[in-house]
């Protein structure tokens, strides 16, 4: 399995934005790990869609995976009281 390639959705900045930055940092380091594992044991599939989700603290990070293209794409970072309350 070669490494991933990692982007980000244009609203991933304002989430991030919200975050304080010793918490950005932690996420960030996070989603770097998911270049070489897309899937870690914590990760959970969303149901109903080609989604996962990653618990870091009290975020969430959704993303999608391309396997054909080997890419990981970040949908949404947010609260956990938040990420579920708008469509993705």
């Amino acid at each position: 399995m070669g490494s991933y390639r990692i982007f980000f959705k244009r609203s991933v900045s304002k989430d991030l934005c919200k975050i304080s930055g010793k918490e950005v940092k932690r996420i960030m380091l996070t989603i770097s790990k998911l270049a070489e594992n897309p899937r870690p044991p914590q990760a959970k599939k969303l149901s109903g869609m080609e989604r996962y989700r990653l618990r870091k603290g009290s975020y969430r990070i959704l993303y999608s995976i391309e396997e054909t293209k080997l890419v990981i794409c970040v949908v949404k970072i947010r609260h956990r009281r938040d990420v579920y309350l708008n469509p993705l």
